[in-house]
């Protein structure tokens, strides 16, 4: 979903292309991506958090984008199955104040709270099956109430300066690999890939293998 579709949010799901049941990313046909049409190189490179001898991988979301809801189960699959060379991490977006805004503080209060095994997952379907807004901290705080965590605590993470700087750090990186729609994905730094550019879910992530590779040949 590009920054020109998220003002078309209630748009039908239907033909996204991303329904469930595609075969496998393993199984994705068996082809070497091509950059410019795959993938992009960074002209200048993006920072990078994880320590020297890994392969940073970036996944940019945005809760409230029906692309990412679907991109979601082939995503976590796909990161459970990690080797130890590549750590993984996921940068909420934030295109505009709200509902972005309220959503990337969600994401990364729940983070810093270590909730994101038994949250992250509901507040997706809490949007996209419940369609419930969750664009406020009231609304926010009370959903989270109802999944057994302390609102007060959370509203405290929510609205800290600790946030603040974290939010700061994810405009910065996503300007780094020039992110105009999510899912999107960084590699090391040097690539970017997405599933529009694949097609699908599980071809954007056979890609992803392809450019984690050649970020071990980089160095």
């Amino acid at each position: 979903m590009n920054r020109r579709e998220f003002s078309k949010q209630t748009a039908a799901l239907a033909g996204l292309g991303l329904a469930t049941g595609l075969a496998p990313w393993q199984s994705a046909q068996a082809q070497t991506p091509v950059e410019g049409t795959n993938f992009v190189k960074l002209s200048q490179r993006a920072p990078v958090s994880a320590p020297a001898g890994k392969v940073e991988v970036v996944e940019f979301f945005w809760y409230g984008c029906p692309h990412c809801f679907h991109f979601e189960p082939s995503l976590a699959a796909w990161a459970a199955k990690l080797p130890p060379d590549v750590v993984f991490r996921r940068v909420p977006v934030a295109f505009r104040e709200n509902p972005f805004a309220a959503h990337q503080r969600l994401y990364f209060a729940i983070e810093a709270l270590g909730l994101i095994p038994q949250l992250h997952a509901k507040v997706f379907h809490a949007i996209h099956e419940e369609q419930l807004k969750l664009d406020k901290p009231e609304l926010i705080g009370d959903w989270v109430a109802k999944q057994g965590v302390d609102k007060a605590k959370f509203l405290a993470m929510y609205n800290s300066f600790a946030l603040q700087t974290k939010s700061s750090q994810a405009r910065s990186l996503m300007d780094a690999y020039k992110i105009d729609g999510v899912p999107a994905i960084g590699v090391a730094g040097r690539y970017f890939t997405s599933v529009s550019l694949n097609g699908t879910p599980d071809k954007a992530l056979a890609t992803t293998d392809y450019l984690i590779g050649l970020a071990r040949k980089a160095g």
